[in-house]
């Protein structure tokens, strides 16, 4: 019999895609083959118009316990010591979260379990997320002495800068309402309403015309690495060329005439 895949796929009616990790056994491991399907699955869906908003979840305990480290140890056996499996490793799981970013779909975490370092650094790179108040998230690489830094990249750039050192410091577990009152996650839920939450996020965000989440979501991201009247001429040139969509015309004449918009995604 066939292996089951990785990464389960399912699109429903409303353009919602449920990408799932499915590598119970190494509780959903980055592993090389898992990054390989989720950044194939992530390149498809930001191609493919049937597609609208991404739901990124998990089967199992763990939602993502970061990179495998029985496959990082195998590769200590090369000549080089794992040097160029190393490299090539940090520089696919570096690829797949900037993938998450460049997506023009927007991409909801949605955590039933535990999230820990590279795992916490996939929930950090998604623009949205939604947790079980069970779930547990952290940066442990101190404990092995492996200080967490290409999590750090992700997780700096969503929580404030001590909150950040102190999960990547201490290596300590941080429940999800703390995780929510720092911003890594944007609620925690009691967990036999995390799918309905995360889904109900989905499908609001699903509604909207999808060329102005594109526009948003590259602009938004776009501008924060901007100076303040850098980010604001950016933002200004964005506005005006939205203001020229279709799409705009039409929610802006629909919100005049107090009608519901009819949305052609461009």
């Amino acid at each position: 019999m066939d292996a089951p895949s990785l990464l389960l796929r399912d699109l429903d009616a409303d353009g919602i895609l449920r990408l799932t990790l499915n590598d119970v056994a190494r509780r959903n491991a980055l592993s090389a083959a898992m990054l390989s399907e989720l950044g194939s699955a992530l390149d498809a869906a930001g191609s493919d118009p049937d597609v609208r908003v991404i739901v990124l979840a998990a089967e199992g305990p763990a939602f993502c316990a970061g990179h495998d480290l029985k496959e990082l140890t195998a590769a200590r056996d090369a000549p080089d010591r794992g040097r160029a499996f190393f490299a090539r490793i940090m520089t696919q799981c570096s690829g797949v979260m900037q993938a998450i970013v460049a997506c023009p779909k927007p991409v909801i975490a949605e955590v039933s379990g535990v999230a820990t370092a590279a795992g916490c650094q996939l929930v950090a790179s998604c623009d949205l997320a939604v947790a079980a108040e069970s779930a547990r998230f952290s940066t442990p690489g101190v404990h092995i002495g492996l200080f967490c830094s290409t999590p750090m990249v992700a997780l700096s750039r969503n929580v404030a800068p001590k909150h950040a050192m102190e999960m990547l410091l201490t290596g300590d577990m941080i429940p999800a309402p703390r995780a929510a009152e720092m911003g890594l996650v944007n609620c925690a839920v009691a967990p036999d309403s995390l799918r309905d939450t995360a889904m109900e996020m989905a499908r609001k965000i699903a509604s909207r015309s999808s060329m102005t989440l594109a526009t948003g979501k590259a602009a938004f991201y776009a501008q924060r690495e901007m100076t303040l009247a850098e980010a604001y001429d950016h933002a200004a040139q964005v506005m005006v060329e939205n203001m020229l969509k279709r799409d705009a015309e039409e929610g802006i004449g629909a919100f005049i005439e107090k009608r519901a918009p009819q949305w052609e995604d461009r």
